[in-house]
């Protein structure tokens, strides 16, 4: 019940932030979701959460053009912490982890915002896409799931689940592409929907193991039902970056638009 009523909540402010919402009270969304998940995994990681919150925002406000270069200082910066340190051994994995968080969340939402600047519903799509897919590995994969994914990772999630998810995101590419972003094909719908889905199933395993690496169930309590805001975004923080990459790439390939 209470995942239900929690997406009863979550769902409206993504679709009107997403969609309907002026400029800035988009942004201010994106912000938020990227700070929440940041500090949880900061959390998680021990990682240096003021240099990352001021490293990621910088990004997020950034220029398109200049988002490489942003990523790429802040994490020469993280990695000079354990010179000022005296206990390198701690210090040096924890400059690590600020180093990949940053670019793992905020970089991620960075993607996010430049889908949605080619086009909203491709924010939208990249966000419900693994949603779906979640709904139908969870319903497949606990009738059907024999042959374990990810067992030292994520004991629960199995092969038949995995194809499950993929299946389920391409039925709601299929049908949600081609009626929101005009002239979308049904081929290049599909190949969204399965760059996304794999790239989520991806992030969804990664989130795991930094929960388990670090001995922690959920990365949070943010969200009743669902742990924490990056234990519901995880895969979205693979997908909006592969989204974006695969639109670019498929820009270039004028016979799969």
């Amino acid at each position: 019940m209470k995942r239900v009523l929690t997406a009863l909540v979550l769902v409206p402010v993504a679709v009107y932030s997403v969609l309907f919402a002026p400029w800035a009270v988009f942004l201010g969304v994106i912000v938020l979701f990227a700070v929440c998940c940041f500090h949880e995994y900061a959390a998680i990681t021990h990682a240096f959460a003021p240099l990352g919150y001021a490293a990621g925002l910088l990004i997020l406000f950034s220029p398109p053009g200049e988002m490489g270069a942003l990523v790429f200082i802040s994490m020469v910066a993280a990695m000079c912490l354990p010179v000022f340190s005296k206990t390198p051994e701690i210090a040096v994995p924890r400059a690590a982890s600020l180093a990949l968080g940053i670019s793992y969340v905020f970089g991620a939402w960075k993607c996010g915002i430049l889908v949605h600047d080619m086009n909203p519903h491709w924010l939208m799509f990249a966000l419900v896409v693994n949603w779906a897919g979640d709904t139908g590995a969870f319903y497949v994969g606990r009738k059907f799931g024999k042959r374990k994914l990810a067992p030292a990772i994520s004991p629960g999630k199995s092969w038949e689940g995995a194809i499950a998810s993929t299946c389920a995101s391409v039925i709601f590419g299929v049908i949600y592409l081609p009626l929101a972003i005009h002239g979308t094909s049904y081929l290049k719908a599909v190949l969204l929907s399965v760059g996304a889905n794999i790239a989520g199933q991806i992030g969804d395993l990664a989130e795991s193991a930094i929960k388990r690496s670090a001995g922690v169930k959920d990365s949070g309590t943010m969200l009743p039902g669902h742990g924490g805001m990056l234990d519901r975004l995880d895969s979205s923080l693979f997908a909006m970056p592969a989204l974006y990459a695969l639109l670019r790439l498929i820009d270039r390939w004028a016979w799969l638009s």
